[in-house]
């Protein structure tokens, strides 16, 4: 997951949650009250949850500044300044999943169905498109863009 910080002067600051170590993650958990293990906080930041948005984006900050404490830590502006995008290797595990079950069924409508949203929530929209092809569903890149047109 890419957390990405607008700077007061545009600047963007990005952070993969991939880049993380065990201990900060768990830290991340900690922080979030300590009852919510990682699977929920990905959750919580696909849903673009404040607490969790500020909570990594503290993790990655106390690098630089071991002293930093998450209660004192705020986001001013943070609805148009944070927020979380998933990654190609995240697309393709959702692709993984959600083709498993539409090759089982034969049908194409579970997976179309998904397209918009993770769309909205890549880092990159191109990326979904490149997972369709890659697994072997790059017909339905080219239905949308047939009907787009």
């Amino acid at each position: 997951m890419i957390i990405t910080y607008t700077q007061d002067d545009g600047t963007v600051e990005k952070w993969s949650t991939e880049d993380l170590s065990a201990l900060e993650a768990a830290a991340v958990e900690e922080a979030m009250g300590g009852d919510v293990p990682w699977r929920g906080i990905e959750n919580l930041l696909r849903a673009q949850d404040v607490t969790a948005l500020r909570a990594v984006l503290w993790v990655f900050r106390r690098r630089a500044d071991k002293d930093l404490q998450f209660a004192d830590f705020d986001v001013p502006g943070w609805k148009r300044r944070l927020r979380a995008r998933i990654e190609r290797s995240e697309i393709e595990d959702v692709f993984t999943n959600v083709i498993s079950q539409a090759l089982a069924k034969n049908e194409d409508a579970s997976i179309d169905v998904l397209l918009p949203d993770l769309r909205k929530l890549a880092e990159d929209p191109a990326d979904v498109d490149a997972a369709l092809d890659a697994l072997g569903k790059g017909h339905l890149v080219r239905h949308r863009q047939d009907s787009a047109g």
